[in-house]
Order: C-alpha cells, then structure tokens, then sequence
C-alpha cells in the first residue's frame, strides 16, 4: 500500500521487466523481465484489490509500476478491464517509451497515466537512461490528443536533470497541455543503493547527493513559472 504513486491510498502492483537503465535506479532487480520474482496471476492481483477495496476511499486504487509497465502490456489488458469492472480506479506509471496496439488500449483502458520524465535534454536523456526520448515524448503528445489525464513526474538528480534550461525548455514544450493534472518534483534519493551491492552491481552515481530543500524550492519555483499544479513529492 502506498500513497505517493497515484491519488488517495493504493495498492502498488510492481511488474518485472524494463527497456531503460536509469542510473539512479531503486529498483534494479525488476529490470530484467525473467528476474527472480513469482508469476503472480491476474485473478491473485483482482482478488487483493477488491479486499483492500474498502480502505481506497474515493480517490484510491491499484497503481502499476515497475520496472516498467507496459513492458506486460499484453497481460495487463484483461486484468486493468476486471478492475474497472470492480469499480476500481486504475493508474499506469509509465516511462512512457514502448508504444504499440496493447500499451494503446491500456492507456485507454487506465483512469490515469503517472508518466515519467526523466530529462527533456535528449542527450542527457540518453546519459541518464542509456535511451533515447523521443518516444516517450510522443506519447505525452498522444496522451493529451486523446483527452486522457496524466500526471507528470520528473526526478531531480543534481548535475543529470536539475539544469535550469532544461527544466525551462520542458516546460516551454508541456506548459500548455490541459490534460496534465499535477506535475511532481521527485527528489534523488540513494534507498535501493543496497541492493546494487546484493546484485553485485555497480552504482554509477555513487557520491552524487540528494537534494537539498533549497535546491527542491529552486526547481519548484522554475515549473512553477509553466504549471499552476506543482507538488514537492
């Protein structure tokens, strides 16, 4: 159950598999799409919903993360239709970079998409993630053509995405969507450092710090100056 990933409280479905290598990376261990981690069924996921049904309230719901989502579009089809069927509101956080007919329909199918923005830069993009972002911003683009609400979320990382021109040409290409509800500045942190180490891995932004409050308020201040719904998450 969490309450940063999504409106209200909400149960957070965590999928194996994901086409990017961010460098700051919590979750290491969901990357690889076999992994270590249980085949988990559809109907198990919709049986777990609906008995923690009573504690979303009206703004909750199931969220799923990652990894990254629609690397399982396919399968998550039937189960997202099983949970509007339960009246259960439904969120994809999304790097947003796949695109085909199954992540199409379940966009379509999902009350709200999280999408994450690692960088607007495309070669620091690239730095960042080891991919490139076009795709994933098309599929904002798409996102907003289609009227269907989206959240953005964009990870401060000191000397990788916290350029003030950066965040200024974001703004400038995104300041005039309307289906975007709420934009979220989510500071660096180093909470998966550990299972690098466990995985025998290397974490390349060892010695880069977290954010400091001023420089949290100084980045706020900036997406403040495009968007009138900026939250410090």
């Amino acid at each position: 159950m969490g309450t940063f990933d999504g409106p209200g409280l909400r149960l957070v479905v965590f999928l194996q598999g994901c086409n990017f290598r961010c460098l700051y990376c919590a979750n290491p261990d969901t990357i690889d799409p076999k992994g270590e981690s249980k085949e988990t069924t559809a109907e198990e996921i919709l049986h777990m919903a609906i008995s923690q049904k009573p504690f979303f309230g009206k703004k909750g719901g199931v969220t799923f993360s990652g990894g990254e989502p629609t690397f399982q579009a396919k399968e998550l089809i039937p189960l997202v239709r099983m949970l509007k069927e339960a009246g259960i509101h439904v969120c994809i956080d999304s790097n947003g970079s796949i695109w085909n007919d199954d992540v199409k329909e379940l966009f379509s199918l999902a009350d709200l998409i999280l999408l994450d923005i690692k960088q607007f830069n495309p070669e620091r993009h690239e730095i960042l993630t080891e991919r490139k972002n076009k795709q994933t911003l098309a599929t904002a683009q798409w996102l907003e053509e289609s009227g269907k609400p989206f959240w953005m979320r964009y990870v401060l990382v000191q000397g990788y995405s916290a350029f003030e021109e950066d965040i200024r040409a974001l703004g400038e290409h995104f300041g005039s969507y309307k289906m975007i509800q709420r934009v979220e500045v989510l500071p660096y942190h180093t909470l998966g450092v550990h299972k690098y180490a466990a995985m025998n891995k290397e974490y390349k932004l060892d010695g880069v710090k977290e954010n400091t409050p001023r420089e949290l308020e100084t980045a706020k201040a900036i997406f403040d100056e495009y968007f009138s719904n900026v939250y410090i998450n």
